[in-house]
């Protein structure tokens, strides 16, 4: 598929999963927006390296996802979303008792509740523009369990289903919604 003209942003996109989506929409004509909680040079110089290697326009916006106005503020200061990649995500282990409830808090904001505030801005830019495709990066956790990970597989199971609502409110329209659910082997 020839992407050229549209922008994407990838959430927790300068390394793993999220910077090699980025590099393949790049490679298919699309413009990127990277994204992670840092603001290092190094971030931004990865930004220009996939421009330079592509001839699309990259650029690094840092926005800390735990924060649901630094998530809605990402796509707005993008300016254009055409492709929504919600990939940003940790994780800790730990029994459920002892399971610290400040990392509760920030794996559900940043694996889940940022996944929601970045659409809902994204949707308008979709809807203006006739077309969009919002992909969720969930994970196997998503679709099943294990012990010691509880916030990160309610908040997986949360991003099926807000995939899932999404594209019931988007199925009328050229805009579609997906969930990836990566597992390794």
């Amino acid at each position: 598929m020839q992407l050229k003209g549209k922008t994407a942003i990838i959430t927790g996109s300068n390394s793993g999963i999220g910077l090699g989506v980025a590099r393949e929409l790049a490679r298919a004509g699309a413009d990127v927006v990277l994204n992670s909680f840092t603001d290092r040079d190094e971030d931004h110089a990865l930004a220009q390296e996939i421009a330079d290697a592509h001839g699309v326009k990259a650029r690094y916006i840092a926005a800390d996802l735990s924060d649901s106005d630094a998530a809605r503020a990402l796509v707005e200061t993008a300016g254009r979303c055409d492709i929504l990649i919600n990939n940003a995500g940790v994780q800790h282990v730990a029994p459920i008792e002892r399971f610290p409830t400040a990392k509760w808090d920030a794996i559900i904001a940043i694996n889940l509740s940022s996944a929601f505030h970045t659409t809902a801005v994204a949707l308008p830019m979709m809807r203006e523009a006739g077309w969009g495709r919002v992909i969720n990066i969930a994970s196997a956790h998503g679709l099943t369990a294990s012990p010691f990970k509880s916030a990160y597989v309610a908040a997986k199971h949360g991003i099926v289903g807000l995939t899932k609502v999404t594209a019931l409110e988007t199925a009328r329209e050229p805009i579609t919604a997906n969930a990836i659910c990566p597992a390794t082997c």
